[in-house]
């Protein structure tokens, strides 16, 4: 790991080693996000990158087993950029679960300072009640358009399927 490390260019180390736990731990959220879109595309960049290479080089030495000790270098890059990624991965949804959680927290508070009734003033009034008739009725299986609309789903579906078969 340590020579793949030090075959990274300078920006790639930096990069790596802002994932350190010491720097991940105070990142905020916004900031998270913003690191794990820079190694994910650095990620991406390499595994692009070995996957293009071996493919041009099955041809030439006549195997992908011959071909692959020709190519370690970028899949050891894009090796150390997942686990940068996953590291950053882990920090972020704890993050985002902790920013969840304070919203969450936030709407009841919210939602019971509004229109929480103090103990002992009684019953709220009810509100007035909408009749049966008013409101949205959902369709039923033996609705004749909602059958319709299923059957058309179907038929496109299988049109999809027969064109993709034909290929």
């Amino acid at each position: 790991m340590k020579a793949l490390l030090n075959s990274l260019n300078e920006d790639e180390k930096a990069l790596v080693r802002e994932t350190g736990s010491g720097e991940l731990a105070g990142m905020e959220e916004d900031g998270l996000v913003d690191l794990h879109t820079r190694i994910r595309r650095a990620r991406d960049k390499y595994s692009k990158l070995y996957r293009r290479t071996a493919s041009e080089r099955v041809g030439k030495y006549g195997g992908r087993g011959k071909a692959r000790p020709k190519n370690v270098r970028n899949a050891g890059k894009a090796e150390v950029f997942e686990d940068a990624l996953a590291r950053v991965s882990w920090y972020l949804a704890r993050a985002a679960r902790r920013s969840a959680a304070e919203l969450k927290a936030e709407r009841i508070e919210a939602a019971r300072s509004g229109g929480s009734v103090p103990p002992g003033a009684g019953p709220p009034e009810a509100a007035p009640r909408t009749s049966q008739t008013t409101a949205r009725r959902r369709p039923t299986s033996a609705d004749p358009a909602l059958s319709r609309r299923h059957a058309a789903t179907r038929a496109k579906g299988a049109r999809r399927q027969a064109r993709r078969d034909s290929r």
